[in-house]
């Protein structure tokens, strides 16, 4: 069907309204759980960027994300529930919510990622919050939290805590676009190794506060997302340049990982192989329960390619289907909560090399028993 931006206009304003309201009925944190605290991007972004100054280009707070589930747009970059919302149940936890959020409480975590955002401070810059303006959100967190629980208790919670990122697809994605003068200047191999140094550098920082447990997601199929796909044109092929950055990344990210491993004290990690799970369901999709792999479900143009679902990002019409769930992706970047599902399940469960070499019900199990 055919939607116009003017067409939800009362709607969204009503469900905005609905978000704001809704946040202080969540339930106090479980003192004695493992809390988890959330770093990253879109594919982890709660709200983050419904608090920030940015474009619309890099929000998702509005009809039709948040449909399936939540029933209003949350801010959330799909029709539903994030990896980190089925990470969170699994472990007991309410919904994590994001920390720039005006009625923030600590309830178990808090979400720090940000729609848009790099390892890179020239990702986006000036419009998304970056990693490493998300880890001094999370200093400040720290402080806050030795303030009212005291520095002894502050400290149990940071040590007795899962840490969850995901970052880096935007910094290979965003340059090519728009030919980036950064990435131009240097080899592939010396531009990957920034994004991972930068990475590290706020592992490792992390980790001198006394966080141990660490989940990660490596990049997906960058090239095979229908908006790249569609770059390609009708021949239905992927963005080669795209994902062969992104096997260069995922080539360097368990070596860094396995140092760090070596350095930092009581480091544990998990590496959940997005990429090739990714691959699977786009290209086998009926074998997974979808009926779609290579479509987005809200979009326009070929494969739904264009980032217009919402109709506010230059484009005021688009597709969406009638049923997300039998699409591998919501929209023309993003999975749908159906496949969020499915990952989060492996990533919980798995073992390598899909997971590893922990999975985060391990990581889970060894932080709750600090």
């Amino acid at each position: 069907m055919s939607i116009t931006r003017s067409s939800h206009i009362l709607l969204f304003t009503l469900l905005s309204i609905l978000l704001i309201l809704g946040t202080d009925a969540q339930p106090s944190w479980p003192e004695r759980q493992a809390a988890l605290f959330i770093f990253g991007d879109s594919l982890f972004d709660a709200g983050t960027n419904n608090f920030i100054n940015t474009t619309t280009a890099l929000q998702a707070n509005f009809f039709p994300y948040g449909e399936s589930f939540f029933k209003y747009p949350t801010g959330r970059f799909c029709d539903g529930r994030l990896i980190t919302d089925f990470i969170a149940k699994s472990a007991g936890l309410p919904l994590i919510p994001p920390y720039l959020h005006p009625k923030f409480r600590f309830i178990g975590g808090a979400n720090f990622a940000s729609g848009g955002a790099g390892a890179l401070v020239e990702t986006n810059e000036g419009f998304v919050a970056t990693l490493k303006t998300q880890m001094m959100q999370f200093e400040k967190l720290e402080k806050k939290l030795k303030s009212k629980f005291g520095d002894e208790e502050a400290g149990k919670i940071v040590s007795k805590a899962v840490y969850m990122i995901s970052i880096g697809g935007n910094d290979y994605y965003f340059p090519i676009s728009s030919n980036s003068t950064l990435f131009q200047s240097h080899s592939h191999e010396e531009y990957v190794e920034m994004v991972i140094g930068n990475l590290t550098t706020v592992v490792k920082k992390i980790n001198s506060k006394g966080g141990q447990n660490f989940g990660f997601v490596n990049l997906g199929p960058l090239g095979c997302f229908p908006l790249t796909r569609a770059l390609a044109g009708t021949s239905g092929a992927c963005l080669s340049e795209l994902n062969e950055l992104a096997k260069l990344h995922n080539r360097a990210l368990p070596k860094a990982l396995d140092k760090l491993a070596n350095e930092l004290d009581g480091f544990k990690y998990s590496i959940f192989d997005f990429f090739n799970a990714g691959i699977q369901r786009i290209n086998n999709a009926s074998e997974f329960g979808f009926k779609e792999g290579k479509k987005a479900c809200c979009g326009s143009g070929l494969y739904r390619g264009n980032f217009s679902c919402g109709g506010k990002r230059g484009e005021a019409e688009y597709e969406l289907c009638r049923d997300p769930s039998e699409y591998v992706f919501f929209d023309s970047i993003h999975p749908s909560e159906r496949t969020y599902r499915q990952l989060a399940g492996l990533m919980w469960n798995g073992s390598s090399p899909t997971a590893g070499p922990y999975n985060l019900r391990s990581l889970f199990k060894l932080a709750q028993e600090k």
